[in-house]
């Protein structure tokens, strides 16, 4: 039998894993990947002895495999990926082919805002009474977990990106936060491209399988109404009465599936504001499907933290605090942060705009926002947005500088955010990145 050639293309976190998945399941494998790989990953390549390249795409490597797993950072409209399409290759993405390869009991965790979030604290729920792996967005790859670890449960935090390379992978629980627009570069500029996207985490369930999504939502009412899916539906809402999901009745969340019905005070959760109050629901939903006890999830809620980059409290200096929300790539995410403060705001704001519309910030920035510092390498949109509303509007291109002006500018009992509502790209690595030299130009003042 001559050997299955697959070629992946990224050599990061979920290329190196599924490379090592798909070598011990007998396939020649081949990693290419454009930039250069990191020597972490190289080592691991190296030590496996698996094939790759680094700052380039040999094409006659790679047109000859009999299936491709791409990075979800290559859209699908480069060349190489049309060529592939043509040559009716399949290009899938690594939770698709790494699902074949476990039989676990999949939640699957996407929309645009609060997924990590709510995968973070549907597995620390969960891992107090279960065996299972956390992955997807975030941590140690699927297919490294499903090699080395083999859990019995995963939560895997999933990007449209994951999606739209997906043919059968199917989820028992699928929970889908919120849809706003987003990644609007990447559809097109059509918001329906990128629904139907998020969709997609439902398009192979069963009637044997569960869709948690949020009921206040119009976007995501709206495509439910206008399409149909198998799986049963279990919806959270902070201001409609729900009987099969969850809601808020006073400071209580009430979760029903079928006949069994838990109470979950929210007044000693960890996270703050409305949003988290939804995770809660969604995560506290997915571990009652899961026979977790109610003691268990109340105690889970009451000590989970939060998420690194995610409203992060960092230092108060001067009686002013400094928060990192450098996870906020979005213009909703950053809604929310600016919902949540209760003080004024110095905003530190920018980076590649995904085709943003910023015209629902509008009511936040005149009450809350005293001074906005705009930090990318194209920020004329923003000062375009903003430039009437606030006294002060700088631009930078550094963060630590970025800090000091923030420093500055905010006086005792003020805030100082970073909220970027755009990509990291222009002068971060990644988010990470951001949030980290933010925290770092922080505690250097």
């Amino acid at each position: 039998m001559k050997k299955q050639r697959l070629a992946i293309l990224g050599a990061g976190e979920s290329g190196v894993g599924t490379a090592l998945l798909a070598k011990a399941k007998g396939y020649a494998v081949f990693v290419s990947d454009k930039g250069i790989i990191k020597e972490k990953y190289k080592e691991v390549l190296i030590h496996n002895e698996i094939e790759w390249e680094e700052q380039q795409h040999t094409e006659s490597k790679i047109l000859n495999a009999d299936v491709v797993m791409k990075s979800p950072g290559i859209p699908d409209k480069v060349a190489l990926i049309q060529k592939l399409i043509s040559n009716k290759i399949p290009v899938v993405s690594e939770i698709e082919f790494a699902s074949k390869y476990t039989n676990a009991i999949i939640v699957g965790i996407t929309g645009s805002n609060g997924k990590t979030t709510t995968a973070s604290l549907a597995h620390h729920i969960l891992k107090q009474e279960l065996n299972v792996g956390l992955a997807g967005n975030i941590g140690d790859s699927f297919a490294k977990q499903i090699l080395e670890d083999d859990f019995k449960n995963y939560v895997l935090e999933i990007s449209s990106f994951q999606l739209d390379g997906i043919v059968d992978f199917r989820p028992n629980i699928a929970v889908l936060t919120n849809i706003t627009p987003d990644h609007l570069d990447r559809y097109d500029y059509k918001f329906e491209n990128y629904i139907d996207s998020k969709f997609r985490i439902a398009l192979n369930q069963t009637k044997e399988d569960y869709l948690i999504y949020d009921a206040d939502d119009e976007v995501i009412n709206k495509w439910l109404n206008e399409n149909t899916i198998q799986s049963k539906l279990l919806p959270f809402s902070l201001v409609k009465t729900i009987e099969n999901g969850a809601y808020l009745d006073n400071e209580n969340i009430i979760i029903t599936i079928g006949n069994n019905q838990i109470i979950m005070p929210t007044k000693n959760i960890a996270l703050e504001g409305k949003h988290n109050v939804k995770n809660a629901m969604a995560a506290s939903t997915v571990a009652h499907l899961l026979k977790i006890r109610k003691q268990t999830i109340r105690e889970s809620l009451e000590n989970f933290h939060g998420v690194e980059h995610r409203l992060e409290q960092v230092l108060k200096i001067n009686k002013v605090q400094y928060i990192n929300d450098s996870k906020a790539t979005n213009v909703n995410a950053t809604y929310y942060a600016l919902e949540s403060m209760g003080a004024p705001t110095v905003w530190i704001v920018g980076g590649v705009d995904k085709g943003n519309d910023y015209s629902g910030l509008f009511p936040f920035i005149n009450e809350k926002v005293k001074a906005i510092i705009c930090l990318g390498i194209d920020n004329e949109k923003l000062i375009e947005s903003f430039g009437n509303m606030v006294d002060v509007i700088v631009e930078t291109q550094f963060m630590s500088e970025a800090v000091k002006i923030a420093y500055k500018l905010a006086e005792a009992g003020d805030n100082v955010l970073l909220s970027p509502a755009c990509a990291s790209f222009d002068l971060f690595e990644n988010y990470e990145d951001r949030g980290r030299q933010f925290k770092d130009a922080v505690r250097n003042l």
